[in-house]
C-alpha cells in the first residue's frame, strides 16, 4: 500500500512561486501514474496536472497551463508541482494521487486514482 505525503504549501503573495513535493513510500513508485488535484473552499476537487510513468505524457488543466509544471524523480520516489505566477484563485488544498498502471497512460479523472495524500494548503494573497 503506497503512502503519499505532500509538503511545500504555504502563504504566498500573488505573482509568487512555490514548489510542492509529494513523497511516496510503500510501493513501486515507477509503476504509478501521478496526479495533482486541488480543492478550494466550497468547491469540488479538481484536476491540476498528471504525469505518466515515463514522464512523457503530461496534461494540465487549462487554468494552470503555462504557469505550473509537474515533474517526477523516480529515484527519489517524489513528484513535484512547480507553481509560478500564482493567483488568488489558486488558493486551495493541493493533493497528490497515485494509480498503478501497466502502461504510460495518464488520467485526469479523480475516481481513477487509488491512493491519496492528506493535502497541503496553498494560500495566495492579493
Amino acid at each position: 500500500q503506497v503512502q503519499l505525503v505532500e509538503s511545500g504549501g504555504r502563504l504566498v503573495q500573488a505573482g509568487g512561486s512555490l514548489r510542492l513535493s509529494c513523497a511516496a513510500s510503500g510501493g513501486t513508485f515507477s509503476s504509478y501514474v501521478m496526479g495533482w488535484f486541488r480543492q478550494a473552499p466550497g468547491k469540488e476537487r479538481e484536476f491540476v496536472a498528471a504525469i505518466s510513468r515515463s514522464g512523457g505524457r503530461i496534461p494540465y488543466a487549462d487554468s494552470v497551463k503555462g504557469r505550473f509544471t509537474i515533474s517526477r524523480d523516480n529515484a527519489k520516489n517524489t513528484v513535484y508541482l512547480q507553481m509560478s505566477s500564482l493567483k488568488p484563485e489558486d488558493t486551495a488544498v493541493y493533493y497528490c494521487a497515485a494509480r498503478t498502471t501497466n502502461s504510460d497512460a495518464v488520467y485526469a479523472t479523480i475516481r481513477l486514482y487509488d491512493h491519496w495524500g492528506q493535502g497541503t494548503q496553498v494560500t495566495v494573497s492579493s
